[in-house]
């Protein structure tokens, strides 16, 4: 986590508590304000009247990250109830809790690059899933992305880890072995 100076764009980690089903979601809400806004989603078929519609929703309800200065953001979260900020658990009081920018980077390039992420809670990695630690050998986002490989029982595909140490990690597929090259510890 990065300490939050005023006048510096960071990312910031926010709360959403608007319902799941509401019509402008704040990531929606902070997006059409012209704030760069990165919330994970993941597809679900909804029934919309008889119709079934596969739609994006956030994998964590009321989590997203903005990108954006503390006084520009501190105007919006005053005027919308349903926006607050997450705060440094053990921090000064009242210290928001914000990734630093190159993790973020890294994290979106990860998730952007496949069509389908997995996505996991810190509580939900255990030690044993951890594999080799490995950087993406590619043309594109990721290329030099490093990461661990995760170990899953009965998987056929390789897939490579990446995280936001206490928020969230992804899995990404990996499309083949020589896009992979082992760092030494």
């Amino acid at each position: 986590m990065e300490t939050v100076s005023e006048s510096q764009q960071q990312w910031f980690v926010m709360r959403d508590l608007k319902r799941p089903n509401a019509k402008l979601p704040a990531y929606k809400q902070l997006g059409e304000m012209g704030f760069e806004v990165f919330t994970p989603l993941t597809s679900k078929i909804m029934t919309n009247g008889s119709k079934r519609v596969r739609i994006q929703v956030p994998v964590i309800q009321d989590l997203l990250f903005v990108h954006s200065d503390k006084d520009k953001l501190d105007k919006i979260v005053a005027k919308t109830a349903t926006l607050q900020y997450r705060f440094v658990k053990g921090a000064p009081y009242c210290t928001p809790m914000t990734v630093p920018t190159n993790d973020m980077n890294r994290f979106m390039a990860a998730v952007e690059y496949t069509k389908t992420p997995k996505f996991y809670t810190p509580d939900e990695i255990t030690p044993n899933m951890y594999g080799a630690t490995v950087r993406m050998v590619c043309d594109g986002s990721i290329n030099g992305l490093e990461g661990r490989l995760l170990k899953i029982r009965g998987s056929a595909k390789k897939r490579f880890l990446i995280e936001l140490p206490g928020l969230l990690a992804a899995s990404i597929e990996v499309e083949s072995p020589d896009y992979v090259e082992i760092v030494n510890d």
